[in-house]
């Protein structure tokens, strides 16, 4: 009987960067996805991959002094290392500089254009660099872009457009029809009512004002929009061809049973990418999941703000399988999780070293001291030992459901909970004292003989998720990984077979302090080469010069030294914090769009410069009655401007 397949796809990583450990989460969650439904009998194919071209790669290599391509080699190679090491098992690692790939893009980019859903035109507007995106005004949050939050530029070029229109409707009746299409159900609610209900712009599918990307062949001035260029990986890495003479992978696996994304992304999956295989006259893939973000303990992951941690430092301080566990594990389904080096510490002594290395450890140990590491089932049984067996053999099923939904987090939870039955069990029937009893040596033989049994079902559930850790107790157990349905018995463990004499700790406990002090002296040879390279050659920021004004314009403007002395979240909103703000002896309540970039409690005690006589107006319903300034770096990251010397709320700015 053929095997049914199962086609799953993580983003392509953009090669601008080293990724940190939020790319890298992606990934993992993809290979304990895929390492799933391998065991429950799936034919799968797992695919990642980079992205490597636009603007953005094009100014990073000038500024290496490089070519672009020698630029993404580079960073590819890099992102191929992490996941690697990180014990991802996919089948195809693409990049969009692929000779086969660029050729398909071109063809699908004419095939569209005689279509008559490509045509040339002229483009204005508001243009992300980071993102590679355009946006009208309407489009902008507060004035910046929609996904990333950063400082948008106005520009206008040629550009050919693709007719979003046209399939609009059939995209809205397609989601509506496919309930389970876009996850979680908030990210769908926010595509409908924000994007396609009301109503979808021509989206732009060529630049000129820069070079590094796939030619359009037909008008070599423009190269192709990384979103049509990027996002056609999904078919291009299984041998789609446009002329019709697409592979045997292709026929087999598409269209893709997953999408996993970041949610920052769902927009380009869930719109454009439908609507550019509609109009290729493909299969849309049957679900796209976008995942939360892995945040550092004080917001989103940013170089500028040094708080990004990478996958590899966080392997050597803690090994492979104890970082799987961790960003699997504390990722919530929606919402997004949150990294911190305690936190860190925290899982790797209670759930890791205690719950289940002490528990793999304590169990080898008894079996040798007490029976030679003969494990034997002598089938002497009390009331303790259906309960364990029922958790056991249920543990299987409540794991299926789990993934069946992507609640990866919820379905390692229940693998440890039968840990902690297997601890449990222990402590109830008590082998130490069980030993001290000759007539009582087959009842405790059972007890271990079921205590073994229990990790090998539970070991065998991991594997997907922790695949070194649970081989490592095979090892131990001599024992081997169990099938699916061998997970519906309990027994199978030959009894006589041994375990192995020379146990090994599977995670040592770690003191947070040298964890710590290991922390800060990686941050700090980081920093030293930088804090160098700065004083070199300090970057700058140029940015559009507004009109003149006047002294007496400047004259008008009220700017004081105000003390927050509480802060709190506007309600309903992702962006905005409200203030009160001593100024001198009065208070004053200010709205300000920096959620993202500070919490309501660091906000308390500051002292800040504001514009006192701004005329008041309501941000999301609530009052605003100045502002509160900030500077802006290149990567949209804001800092409030404090006063240098210790200042009263109310001193005058001058």
């Amino acid at each position: 009987m053929s095997k049914k397949p199962y086609y799953i796809t993580t983003a392509i990583a953009y090669t601008s960067g080293k990724p940190h450990i939020g790319n890298t989460y992606e990934v993992v969650l993809a290979d304990a996805i895929a390492r799933f439904k391998r065991k429950e009998g799936y034919d799968v194919r797992f695919q990642t991959g980079t992205d490597e071209h636009g603007q953005k790669i094009e100014l990073k290599a000038a500024e290496a002094g490089i070519s672009p391509k020698e630029f993404v080699d580079n960073t590819a190679g890099e992102i191929k290392r992490i996941w690697d090491l990180m014990n991802t098992s996919y089948d195809k690692f693409i990049r969009t500089t692929d000779e086969n790939h660029e050729k398909q893009v071109q063809k699908i980019f004419k095939k569209l254009y005689d279509k008559g859903d490509i045509y040339k035109g002229h483009y204005e507007g508001m243009y992300c660099t980071p993102c590679e995106s355009f946006f009208t005004e309407s489009q902008l949050v507060d004035g910046k872009c929609p996904d990333c939050g950063r400082p948008c530029q106005p520009a206008k070029e040629e550009a050919y457009f693709f007719r979003m229109s046209k399939y609009a409707d059939r995209l809205i009746q397609y989601i509506n029809d496919n309930p389970d299409f876009i996850q979680p159900e908030s990210r769908k609610n926010e595509m409908m009512n924000n994007f396609l209900l009301p109503g979808l712009q021509d989206l732009c599918v060529s630049r000129t004002s820069f070079s590094w990307g796939i030619p359009v062949d037909f008008d070599p001035k423009h190269v192709v929009y990384v979103w049509l260029d990027a996002l056609t990986n999904y078919i291009t890495g299984l041998g789609y061809d446009c002329d019709g003479e697409s592979g045997e992978l292709f026929k087999k696996y598409w269209p893709a049973d997953l999408h996993l994304i970041g949610k920052d992304i769902i927009r380009f999956h869930t719109i454009y990418w439908p609507i550019f295989l509609m109009a290729l006259d493909l299969p849309l893939p049957k679900q796209v999941f976008g995942h939360p973000w892995l945040l550092q303990g004080d917001g989103k992951m940013s170089k500028s703000k040094g708080n990004v941690i990478y996958a590899d430092d966080l392997v050597d301080l803690f090994g492979v399988d104890a970082v799987r566990y961790f960003v699997l594990h504390e990722m919530p389904f929606e919402n997004d999780g949150v990294i911190t080096w305690d936190l860190l510490v925290e899982r790797m002594n209670s759930d890791l070293a205690n719950t289940l290395g002490n528990l793999v450890n304590r169990t080898i140990s008894m079996s040798n001291k007490y029976f030679g590491g003969v494990v034997a089932n002598s089938g002497v049984t009390d009331g303790f030992d259906k309960n364990l067996m029922d958790v056991a053999l249920d543990t299987k099923h409540k794991v299926i459901k789990c993934m069946s939904k992507l609640r990866v987090a919820d379905a390692m939870t229940e693998i440890f909970n039968l840990f902690k039955r297997c601890n449990k069990y222990i402590d109830e029937t008590m082998p130490w004292a069980l030993a001290k009893d000759p007539a009582k040596q087959d009842r405790l033989a059972t007890v271990l003989y079921n205590l073994v049994e229990s990790i090998t079902i539970g070991a065998s559930l991991l594997s997907p998720f922790m695949p070194e850790t649970a081989e490592r107790i095979f090892a131990q157990l001599n024992s081997s990984e169990r099938t699916m349905d061998e997970l519906e018995m309990f027994g199978l463990y030959e009894s006589g077979k041994k375990v192995t004499d020379k146990p090994e700790i599977l995670f040592a406990r770690l003191d947070a302090k040298e964890v710590q002090a290991k922390v800060d002296e990686m941050n700090a040879s980081r920093q030293a080469p930088a804090e160098e390279e700065k004083k070199d050659d300090e970057p700058v920021i140029d940015i559009e010069p507004k009109e003149e004004i006047t002294f007496d314009d400047f004259e008008k403007m009220q700017f004081q030294v105000g003390e927050i002395i509480a802060c709190e979240e506007v309600k309903k909103s992702k962006k905005l914090l409200c203030s009160q703000v001593k100024i001198g002896s009065q208070v004053k309540q200010i709205v300000s769009g920096i959620k993202k970039h500070y919490s309501a409690e660091e906000m308390v005690g500051k002292k800040v410069m504001v514009l006192v006589n701004l005329k008041p107006a309501k941000l999301a319903g609530v009052l605003s009655e100045g502002m509160l300034l900030c500077a802006e770096d290149e990567n949209g990251e804001l800092s409030l401007m404090v006063p240098e010397k210790k200042m009263p709320a109310g001193a005058e700015i001058c």
